[in-house]
């Protein structure tokens, strides 16, 4: 029997691949296009992890089971090389982070290839590369020419540590993302994208695409679409009036205060009237520590201060109410201002309770005395004068409109979505395209003094720098680079400074996947044609870390390129067909992977060892693709074992013969169907363990027919390519098996003889009996009733109906 050397079989057949360009998709094939993505990595000084091949391993096993069936399939990779991990180490060691990455790059590549993955690798696009930069420069150009793209004074995310501008995306549990640091908020000018112009269509463009339920529903809460109303409440001492937000315009009439969130304008417009203004002050400064999520928790103590000296006006009462500052109200949501009706909502319920604050009930049916009522479905109107023993959905509408009648208030539409912040202020990103020209803005050519780069400048590449510290003033550390700032104005062609942010991580990100389908194109994004026939991208799969953001970016760059017709019409407007996620592997025991655990798994260790394909039908086999799965090493050694048995069996193990038992028959096309439905359902590990099973059965009968034999290396060959390329030589087959058909069923021979009929009475099971597969119903009948475990629940009742599903259960009803 021929020794199975992993290491020898996988450079010959990776080699073989290289040479041949196996898996190089077509531009003009006649078949029908497949295109398989996954979420390209960020090339870390680590190299990769073992969570990374979980994914790519899944969409390669999808690919190459797609060639199989005869599709063209692109399935690409690349690198997403920009943002702040090289930034920091080129800070630490004095490193360019373009040496640093480069590096990366070629380590990431050695060992993706390493494991067999069928990228096409003549498409690798890096988003640091000056010719793929050029298209995310043009693509804010273009948002800048549609006015979704502007420069704001607003308050932002401030890490401390990293000293840069963070979107709340990038805000977690009040921490950096990057580094874990303090983030306070800061006033910084800031790039911003109209991403909320799209908001609807965000919402309901889901409807047409196949994404889990938890992806949507986590797209749809970010999005965060209420109806509602917005209410003027005048102002004590002032002309104007406070415009609060609230969906429940119908508890209007128990609203006894305001709250107003710490950036609210209206506090220094009343600042002449507020008697304790310094207690006011301290206030915000403490809540500029916060940052939003922190704010918002609900379970976190409520604190305020009630600004004395000014009060509003209950446009339905007419009684005056005290106004509050506290920090559980954003200035990004809504107006920055809410009516507090602490009888129907919790969080003003735990206010009004702290502060004793009046509590008016206008909805019956609750205990207010103990908590807030909040049924909008069964509670009627009390204490709400001409609307009282109206529904609360009523009385929403009517309420409404008495305020538009009497030019108090409007219905309306809310998101918390907020425009999305895109600079940042730092070295190592895209240079934003776009100067500012003080003689433009004096002449008019400007309104705000900045002037987009023609696109025959692009790209504009980053400059060389020996420092990339970020600054305290919170500037680029390009700032300092002033013969790069100083610049000509491409309109009138005075002095004028280049803007020295650069883009976000997300930037080059959220289009990766329409470079793919034309990557040396130095003429236009990507050809039409081209676009035509691959776009969108039929199955997506990444981490459920990336479904919110990541996700919503990249769809609303899209459906902005589509708008303005880049993107050709029969693409469709979402770039995704299907979304799926897979789980993390975890360390051995349940821990997440950290070098401070000493738990960290190297691939390339495993790969050496075990050797790749074990490595890769062990990941698909661990667990539940979906679920976070500890990394066990006696599993693999398991799966190595079943490696060796499939080599044992083409290399001497088994004889072929013309035909094999009807039982070994039967089990072979019930894997092939097994095994087809669950790469598409994702259920590889249930897959892997079917093909386990009929190799088990073929030991022991030391046979195979030729289907069989076909059969079998053909299911593997996606998820063990160089171990089923070997096998596919061996027996006498030429060429790739990558390019043979995928394996057909025989829907007669899949059928089984006999079945476990489940047996209940009353619907509770009782027993199941071994019956012919297509028995009716009367012999069913007669056959449960010889149980003994039946008898006796069937002793002395009388038998009401009697319930019969073919193939599956009898059931009395007694």
């Amino acid at each position: 029997m021929k020794k199975y050397d992993h290491s020898k079989i996988e450079k010959k057949w990776q080699k073989f691949w290289e040479d041949k360009k196996q898996f190089a998709a077509d531009d003009e094939s006649s078949k029908p296009k497949y295109y398989c993505l996954i979420e390209f990595p960020y090339p870390s000084g680590e190299g990769l992890h073992v969570g990374h091949p979980r994914s790519y391993t899944a969409l390669d096993i999808l690919a190459r089971k797609r060639r199989m069936q005869g599709y063209n399939v692109l399935y690409p990779i690349g690198f997403d090389a920009f943002g702040l991990p090289s930034e920091n180490y080129a800070i630490k060691t004095g490193t360019s982070p373009e040496i640093i990455t480069k590096k990366n790059i070629e380590n990431f590549t050695r060992q993706l290839k390493s494991f067999g993955f069928s990228f096409d690798w003549d498409r690798t696009v890096t988003t640091t590369d000056p010719s793929y930069y050029k298209w995310t420069q043009w693509i804010f150009l273009k948002m800048y020419e549609h006015d979704l793209a502007y420069k704001a004074k607003m308050p932002i995310n401030w890490c401390v540590s990293c000293k840069i501008g963070l979107a709340n995306e990038e805000v977690v549990n009040g921490k950096c993302e990057r580094c874990g640091g303090e983030v306070i908020k800061k006033e910084l000018e800031q790039w911003m994208f109209r991403i909320t112009r799209y908001a609807d269509r965000l919402i309901d463009d889901l409807e047409t695409v196949d994404y889990l339920d938890r992806i949507k529903q986590q797209q749809i809460n970010w999005i965060g679409r209420s109806e509602g109303a917005e209410i003027d409440f005048k102002i004590t001492g002032q002309d104007h009036a406070l415009t609060v937000y609230t969906t429940r315009p119908d508890t209007l009439f128990g609203a006894t205060f305001i709250v107003i969130a710490p950036e609210h304008n209206l506090i220094t417009d009343c600042q002449s009237q507020i008697t304790n203004l310094k207690e006011v002050e301290a206030y915000i400064e403490q809540a500029k520590k916060k940052s939003d999520l922190e704010r918002t928790e609900l379970q976190k103590e409520k604190t305020g201060v009630v600004l004395q000296g000014v009060m509003a006006i209950n446009p339905v009462t007419g009684k005056q109410i005290p106004i509050w500052v506290a920090d559980y109200v954003l200035s990004s949501y809504g107006t920055g201002a809410i009516m507090a009706v602490p009888a129907h909502d919790q969080r003003d319920w735990e206010f009004a309770q702290k502060y004793h604050l009046p509590i008016i009930e206008v909805i019956a049916g609750g205990t207010i005395a103990k908590q807030a009522f909040v049924d909008i479905e069964t509670g009627k109107l009390i204490n709400s004068g001409q609307f009282n023993d109206m529904s609360v959905r009523q009385a929403m509408v009517q309420i409404t409109k008495w305020l538009e009648d009497h030019g108090m208030g409007r219905q309306t539409v809310n998101y918390k979505l907020r425009d999305w912040v895109f600079s940042r202020q730092r070295y190592w990103g895209e240079p934003i395209p776009m100067v500012y020209c003080e003689n433009c803005k004096k002449t008019g050519a400007s309104v705000d003094g900045w002037v987009a780069l023609p696109e025959s400048a692009l790209p504009l590449e980053l400059p060389k720098v020996k420092n990339y510290e970020p600054t305290d003033t919170g500037e680029s550390p390009l700032a300092a680079i002033t013969d790069w700032v100083k610049t000509t104005c491409p309109v009138c062609g005075q002095v004028a400074m280049r803007e020295t942010d650069t883009m976000p991580n997300w930037a080059g990100s959220n289009w990766y996947f329409l470079r793919y389908i034309d990557p040396k194109n130095n003429d236009q994004l990507a050809d039409k044609d081209k676009l035509e026939y691959f776009a969108p991208v039929d199955w997506y799969n990444g981490g459920m870390e990336h479904t919110t953001l990541h996700l919503l970016y990249s769809r609303f760059i899209y459906k902005f390129l589509y708008d303005i017709g880049v993107v050709p019409k029969k693409c469709g407007n979402e770039p995704y067909l299907k979304r799926t996620s897979h789980g993390m592997i975890l360390g051995e025991g349940g821990e997440k992977m950290s070098k401070s655990r000493g738990n960290v798994v190297n691939p390339d260790e495993v790969v050496k060892s075990v050797g790749a394909d074990t490595f890769r039908v062990y990941e698909m086999f661990m667990g539940p693709f979906d679920q976070a799965i500890p990394w066990d090493t006696k599993g693999v050694i398991g799966v190595r074992r079943f490696i060796e048995k499939v080599w044992a069996l083409y290399t001497g193990g088994v004889v072929i013969v013309d035909s094999v038992s009807p039982e070994l028959t039967t089990l072979v096309h019930k894997t092939v169907k097994k095994v087809s439905d669950d790469i598409e359902s994702q259920d590889y590990n249930t897959a892997v363990s079917a093909m386990m099973i009929l190799v088990n059965k073929i030991s022991e009968e030391k046979a195979m027919d030729q289907f069989t034999a076909e059969a079998l290396v053909k299911l593997l060959s996606p998820f063990a390519p160089h171990l089923s390329e070997e096998i596919w030589e061996l027996t006498g087959h030429k060429g790739s098996i990558s390019q043979a058909p995928w394996p057909v069923f025989d829907p007669a021979l899949i059928m089984d003889s006999e079945i476990d009929l489940i047996v209940q009475v009353n619907g509770k099971l009782r027993d199941k009996i071994r019956v012919p597969a297509d028995i009716n119903e009367q012999k069913a009948e007669i056959l449960a009733k010889q149980s003994e475990k039946v008898l006796v629940h069937l002793k002395d009742r009388e038998i009401k109906n009697v319930i019969f599903v073919p193939g599956r259960l009898i059931n009395f009803v007694v």
